[in-house]
């Protein structure tokens, strides 16, 4: 919504038309298959879904899990919440800080009450003493039963689980790519026809393989969302600076001359 109205308002302006790149969220989606490592898959899943209390464009929101292997990742899901230190982020010790404000508290505790009435609350981490002032928010573990239950993304440290059946991988990545996000998605498996057929489905800009889903370097790992996500390249990518390029002709008796390309910035427009 954010890159919308900035939208909107640039073409609404006099003057030159701007070139807009727009990161925005996702339903950010982790599929497991059977063949996977549940220690692997849970460590990469908290610290995909809670650092930075889940305040990153690319974290976990959707952990889908085959219904196979479930029951025991769900388990030990549970039990790394619990040694999650929820307080000061200035604290070395501290795994969880607090959301932005008050009003982003105000919506994660209002999704997590319309879900309960959903889908299952399966785990809520517990907040000490210090976090009594502030803004802090339990980690949180929801069982949704469609993936269209989720409707827009929630910005915080939730984490949404959903089983599904080994016949149905394939289905259950399409229900991800319409929700029209497309951001990070990845897999957890040892199946390399499983990672390759996520590439053929999968409508998210980003994909990781056996590993974390957050913490790209701009320069280094290069991405950019599709859909509702953003508007394709971002800062560090090959693309990135032809995005705010105008290509322009010289005409020279019957021959055209290409020019150089004329930059507009943002910033300075």
């Amino acid at each position: 919504a954010t890159a919308q109205r900035i939208n909107r308002a640039l073409a609404a302006r006099e003057g030159p038309i701007a070139s807009l790149i727009a990161e925005t969220g996702g339903q950010n989606a982790l599929f497991v298959d059977s063949s996977a490592l549940p220690e692997q898959v849970v460590l990469d899943s908290v610290y995909s879904a809670f650092n930075s209390a889940g305040q990153r464009c690319s974290a976990l929101r959707l952990l889908c899990l085959q219904d196979d292997i479930a029951d025991r990742v769900i388990e030990l899901l549970r039990g790394h919440m619990d040694e999650l230190v929820v307080g000061d982020p200035a604290d070395f010790a501290t795994d969880v800080g607090p959301v932005i404000d008050d009003e982003a508290r105000g919506l994660l505790e209002a999704h997590v009450a319309r879900m309960q009435r959903r889908a299952r609350l399966l785990h809520r981490t517990g907040l000490p003493d210090q976090a009594a002032a502030g803004t802090f928010f339990a980690p949180t573990l929801i069982e949704v039963d469609a993936i269209e239950q989720l409707e827009d993304e929630v910005f915080g440290p939730i984490l949404h689980v959903f089983r599904y059946a080994a016949r149905d991988f394939t289905r259950t990545v399409e229900a991800v790519n319409a929700t029209g996000y497309g951001l990070t998605m990845g897999l957890h498996s040892r199946i390399d026809a499983r990672a390759r057929e996520l590439v053929e489905v999968s409508g998210a800009g980003n994909l990781y393989v056996n590993r974390n889903m957050i913490g790209a370097v701009v320069g280094v790992q290069p991405f950019g969302g599709r859909g509702l996500s953003g508007t394709g390249p971002k800062a560090g990518g090959p693309r990135y600076l032809a995005r705010f390029a105008s290509e322009y002709t010289v005409s020279n008796n019957t021959s055209a001359v290409g020019g150089n390309a004329s930059l507009l910035s943002l910033a300075g427009s």
